[in-house]
């Protein structure tokens, strides 16, 4: 089935399996197996500094009612000794920390973006056709980004935080639990209330992520049609494009905001009882000698130690949350699968009135997209080998569809489509697009130069020098689709092929696909932007092609089909033998299916 919904804002994409944030935290983690000993290292530092800063209050308690209630002035002395010591331990602890997560996350940042491409790498053509590229960019760069800052910045601090909440808890209780539950009481509270929220701030950062790679798949939008805006003089209208996705972003990025800062002044209420309970629980515990001045002071440390940290965790949290939604938009790719996988061995089913083998043979092909439409229905037809075929037909006929699907960009729905005798879709990827080539009617160009061009996905010719690639060229008839640029081979050539005429990069096109021999050669309308007489020229190239090469056209134009072997008219759904190109143009002006 070929009718896979890839759209990511779709409800079927969304509603995927949840998981827990620790399940979440794993998985990351579980995308750097090399680097989790340095995380177990980082948890143990920070354990160790959690406990070293734990051990400060405590020995100042100890010196205040041991050591200054008695005036032993060389006790105080041993002890600051010890302070300092504990101090400078603290201050390594915290450098290691840093070093060592600051590694983590930029070792996460690099991983996640190289999988998060590579499984772009992965997905079938009609992903990139149910989803912006905008958006797609801003999961590799923003949202990775997110991910980043908190495991770089933040986790630490926020299992750091949570140490010191469960050592300050445990040293309250134990240095006087009713004071300690007293004191500890509030912190229910704020769990509740966070239990409660946290779901909700969640998809507030869902939701801004989402605006924001809605708003750079606008900017990219209007960026790349820009020359069509200046032609049409329409600013106005991608600028109010853009004003209503800014809009929508700062709506979302605003409420995201609140949401973000919501705990911070519950967390600071929570902290203001827990030391209100100290002063007037505590007071009354001194007055009846339950308790002493120097763990008075002591408790209101680790006070400080629970309830600071906890105020932090609350801006931490929120982050954490971001980073979580992040997750969630890259984890959508993550877990998309190909339709279009190679499956080996299919049994073939050959129709029973063929003759001889073809070269593609399609038998009761039907195609349809992920919205329905049908596009194809129930086709049967051969090519042979060596044989120049033509597709012609109204605009939205299916003629493009059709030669899509022989180069494999889609499965049919139902049928199956056969390649020298096997089914298309037990040829892996590299096998298939050895034997089909593909000439599309707005080729895409990388930047470099003419030669990388030529050269892209041709392992054969890989590292020939240029006038070992010029011999080839020559012997391939190419020679003069060369003579065309200036500086030959080393022509440079920009992003998107800006700086050469649409002409050239179609020549670029041609030569990248004729030079890799392949047994079926599809030009989708590519000759539509080349004058008449490089036209000429390429006709005679595509002629002097091996014997085998079977040639697909699809073309407006009569005369780039006048010469064809056979002709095929695509329309409404099916695929009909047009026989002469007298009648080709009657079913073209008529709209008529011939048998």
């Amino acid at each position: 089935m070929s009718n896979t919904n890839y759209n990511l804002n779709n409800t079927a994409v969304k509603d995927t399996k949840k998981t827990s944030n620790l399940a979440a935290l794993g998985k990351l983690v579980n995308l750097l197996p090399e680097q989790r000993g340095k995380l177990i290292w980082a948890l143990i530092v920070i354990l160790a500094y959690s406990i070293l800063t734990m051990v400060g209050p405590y020995i100042v308690g100890v010196t205040i009612n041991d050591y200054i209630l008695n005036k032993k002035w060389s006790g105080v002395l041993a002890n600051c000794g010890w302070l300092l010591l504990t101090y400078i331990c603290v201050l390594v602890l915290v450098y290691l920390r840093t070093i060592l997560m600051g590694n983590f996350g930029q070792h996460l940042l690099f991983t996640l973006r190289n999988t998060l491409f590579n499984k772009l790498q992965e997905l079938p053509a009609a992903f990139f056709n149910q989803n912006k590229a905008g958006d797609l960019i801003s999961r590799i760069n923003n949202d990775t980004d997110k991910i980043n800052q908190f495991f770089s910045q933040s986790l630490m601090q926020f299992v750091s935080s949570f140490f010191f909440i469960i050592g300050a808890g445990i040293a309250l209780v134990a240095v006087n639990w009713k004071l300690g539950l007293v004191t500890l009481s509030p912190a229910l509270i704020v769990w509740v209330f966070t239990k409660l929220t946290t779901p909700w701030i969640k998809r507030r950062n869902a939701a801004n992520l989402k605006s924001v790679g809605g708003m750079s798949a606008e900017i990219q939008e209007s960026l790349d049609n820009f020359k069509v805006i200046i032609a049409f003089n329409r600013r106005d209208y991608f600028r109010k494009r853009f004003d209503k996705a800014n809009k929508e972003q700062y709506s979302s990025a605003v409420k995201a905001g609140i949401a973000n800062n919501i705990f911070v002044p519950v967390y600071g209420l929570a902290s203001s009882l827990g030391q209100l309970a100290v002063l007037t629980y505590g007071i009354y515990l001194m007055t009846e000698h339950q308790f002493t001045a120097g763990f008075f002071v002591t408790f209101f440390a680790y006070v400080s130690y629970f309830y600071d940290p906890l105020r932090q965790m609350a801006a931490l949290w929120a982050g954490f949350q971001v980073a979580l939604a992040a997750w969630d938009r890259i984890a959508q790719i993550l877990n998309l699968r190909s339709d279009l996988v190679t499956t080996p061995g299919l049994s073939v089913v050959r129709e029973e009135k063929a003759s001889a083998p073809a070269l593609l043979e399609f038998q009761h092909v039907s195609f349809h997209y992920p919205d329905g439409t049908e596009v194809l229905h129930n086709n049967s037809f051969r090519m042979g080998k060596g044989k120049t075929y033509a597709l012609v037909g109204p605009t939205g006929g299916g003629k493009t569809t059709t030669a899509s699907l022989i180069a494999r960009l889609y499965d049919p729905t139902s049928g199956r489509i056969l390649l020298d005798g096997e089914d298309l879709r037990s040829y892996s990827a590299a096998e298939r697009t050895r034997k089909i080539g593909f000439i599309l009617q707005e080729p895409f160009l990388f930047s470099g130069t003419v030669k990388d061009n030529i050269l892209y996905g041709n392992e054969q010719y890989h590292n020939l020098s240029n006038e070992e690639l010029a011999a080839v060229i020559e012997k391939a008839n190419l020679k003069t689709l060369l003579s065309r640029f200036d500086a030959g081979l080393d022509t440079k050539v920009s992003s998107g092929g800006d700086g050469i005429s649409l002409g050239q990069r179609q020549l670029i096109a041609f030569m990248r696909a004729v030079l890799r021999n392949p047994d079926l050669l599809i030009l989708d309308e590519a000759t539509a932007n080349i004058d008449t007489v490089t036209e000429k020229m390429l006709e005679d190239i595509l002629q002097r092609l091996p014997e085998t090469t079977t040639r697909v056209i699809i073309a407006h134009r009569l005369n780039t089909i006048e010469n064809a072997d056979e002709i095929f008219f695509v329309n409404a759904g099916t695929i009909t033998r047009a026989g002469s190109l007298d009648q080709a143009v009657d079913m073209l002006l008529h709209g008529k299916r011939v048998s």
